[in-house]
């Protein structure tokens, strides 16, 4: 083909373009009024800024789910001071969601970018309320004097997107200060402040990505049976030298601190820490378990940002199981997470990790013997007969109950835990009511004759009581005692 040829064919490709722009630009102008909504963004930008805003660079802030409210909150306080900030949402359909900033000003001239309504997100920010943060909208507003635009997105994982600020500005240095204000604002706001939250992707709870905020437990020392100085050892460390911390750092000492619980299932481990949380108003308490273990990292980036702050994992040798006990000799990839969290933080840091665990043995030994991780392990053994009457005396509190019947069933119940006494008061109850009646010490000696039966073996076990669960190897009766 002759290049004179090549050149026509080039400038009827050109041509050809041009007209179709020409059509569509037709076709959206003509439009019936009363079909049309909303106007056109791009003058409307151009006209903000001062400049062509689809001619000026993007600045994307990506912004993490826990931060989204307090961006939200950020912003607005932000914008709230220029009187003639607007906030517009953006037309386009599920398009516009597949695309940045940038790539809905390049489709302006096929009439794709228009306004529309402001898209909204209700996210948690308490165990009782939400806010309706903006999912994605445009904001029109003067910092420092400076007109600037940002479009504010949440992400979607339908779309693969991530939640972000897109910034456009005259200048690059307007854009930075923005940004760097919004962080510092969103900070002194933050809605995460003295809280307590997990990382949970239960679509029935109230959350945003996993996010959930929960009530403190109100949980008095007197609800907390455990040995003698037990409970007075762990709250000095975890409380008293809260309250200290100012006379601590004055004097160069470290605030950072491990602390592990460690004994049988069902002593009342979990019970220590709830009321440590509610002895601890001003701390954020991140509590993390099972499944939830895998945010370790993110946790800990909270707690340095929400000092004090407590993080809470329970059942920790989940993740920290000694390599030795590990298949293979290695160590779970969480525990190097795990580790790093733990000393990535600064010394002076008021940051509590509080763990649990019911096999300290197992303990990886990095975790468990290197100082600076863990300074504090305590035992929460199973309850002496002692305790196993002030356990039953607590969890029937409401319950007539006569001294000398507790003493009974405290004494028959040698080597079980708190769980059991809670189970034991409970199925009191059941009996007395499945009769239409108020309990009384028949129904706590029918009821400890009930789970000391041999029957019940695999029940005691699972209560946590020491002696039934090596009577149940694979293929037993469990029945038999």
């Amino acid at each position: 083909m002759a290049s004179g040829d090549t050149e026509r064919d080039g400038a009827g490709d050109d041509e050809l373009r041009e007209a179709l722009k020409r059509l569509v630009r037709q076709l959206v102008q003509d439009e019936p009024s009363s079909k049309r909504r909303g106007e056109d963004l791009m003058p409307v930008l151009d006209a903000h800024l001062g400049v062509r805003a689809d001619e000026l660079p993007v600045v994307v802030e990506p912004i993490s789910v826990h931060r989204w409210a307090d961006t939200d909150i950020a912003l607005e306080t932000i914008a709230a001071r220029d009187p003639g900030a607007r906030l517009l949402g953006v037309g386009g359909g599920d398009q516009r969601h597949h695309s940045s900033l940038g790539d809905l000003m390049s489709q302006s001239e096929w009439g794709r970018f228009s306004s529309g309504q402001v898209d909204r997100l209700n996210v948690p920010t308490g165990p009782d309320t939400e806010r309706a943060t903006v999912a994605f909208g445009l904001h029109l507003l003067h910092h420092n004097g400076s007109p600037l635009v940002v479009l504010q997105r949440v992400g979607n994982p339908q779309y693969g997107s991530q939640s972000r600020l897109e910034v456009l500005a005259p200048r690059s240095e307007d854009a930075a200060a923005l940004l760097a204000e919004v962080r510092d604002e969103a900070m002194r706001r933050s809605v995460l402040w003295r809280q307590v939250i997990s990382f949970s992707g239960n679509p029935f709870e109230r959350s945003m990505s996993g996010l959930a905020f929960h009530r403190r437990p109100d949980l008095p020392a007197g609800h907390v049976v455990l040995p003698d100085g037990t409970l007075e050892q762990v709250r000095a460390h975890v409380v008293g030298l809260a309250e200290h911390r100012d006379q601590l750092r004055d004097k160069g000492q470290h605030l950072k601190r491990g602390v592990l619980l460690y004994g049988p299932p069902g002593t009342g481990k979990t019970h220590t820490v709830r009321h440590l949380i509610g002895a601890t108003p001003q701390a954020t308490v991140v509590l993390l378990s099972g499944a939830e273990m895998v945010h370790v990292s993110a946790a800990a980036q909270i707690a340095r940002a929400h000092q004090p702050a407590i993080v809470v994992i329970e059942d920790c040798d989940l993740i920290a199981e000694d390599r030795d006990h590990h298949f293979g000799g290695g160590a779970s990839p969480l525990l190097f997470t795990l580790l790093d969290a733990m000393d990535g933080l600064d010394p002076d840091a008021d940051v509590v990790f509080l763990l649990t665990t019911n096999r300290a043995e197992a303990l990886e030994k990095a975790l468990a013997q290197r100082p600076g991780r863990v300074d504090l392990a305590v035992e929460i053994p199973l309850p002496h007969e002692a305790a196993r009457r002030a356990l039953i005396e607590l969890y029937g509190a409401r319950v007539a109950f006569t001294g000398p019947a507790v003493a009974e069933a405290a004494r028959d119940s040698a080597g079980t835990t708190a769980s059991y006494a809670k189970e034991l008061v409970r199925r009191a109850v059941l009996i007395a009511a499945m009769d239409d009646r108020e309990p009384g010490d028949d129904d706590l000696a029918a009821a400890t004759a009930e789970l000391q039966a041999d029957s019940a073996a695999l029940t005691r076990a699972l209560l946590g009581s020491a002696g039934d669960a090596s009577k149940l190897q694979p293929g037993a009766d469990p029945g038999v005692g």
